[in-house]
């Protein structure tokens, strides 16, 4: 299964971008994709996810009212929109997927193991 974040670039506080990821590897009616960060210096954190078939989502409290993760099933593509971007926004940014018959708890979502796979991040660089 092939993941490949696209979009990444720079870009100047207060900017927008959007990035995109495919849904490879979807059967599952239980599929959950999420994006996580790793900003130089520190751990990967979570960002965001997605519930594909009840098309809902969670977000972390750092991106919250100003990312939205959204899904396009004829696409078969997961997109990041990123509003109000701040310095402390800069990483790489990761799509990951989750393809099993069960659907994980909400709580999971936040948790790396939660996921099967793991895409090539893209460069999400904000300047001050």
């Amino acid at each position: 299964v092939q993941l490949q974040a696209s979009g990444g670039g720079l870009v100047q506080a207060g900017g927008s971008l959007t990035l995109s990821c495919p849904a490879s590897g979807r059967t599952s009616s239980n599929y959950v994709m999420g994006w996580f960060r790793q900003a130089p210096g520190k751990e990967r954190e979570f960002v965001t996810a997605i519930y594909w078939s009840l098309n809902t989502a969670y977000y972390a409290n750092s991106v919250k009212g100003r990312f939205t993760i959204s899904r396009d099933n004829a696409q078969n593509m997961v997109y990041l929109q990123m509003n109000n971007l701040k310095p402390e926004d800069t990483a790489i940014y990761y799509c990951a997927a989750r393809n099993r018959p069960n659907r994980p708890i909400v709580g999971a979502l936040s948790t790396a193991g939660t996921y099967d796979y793991w895409g090539q991040g893209t460069e999400v660089t904000v300047s001050s």
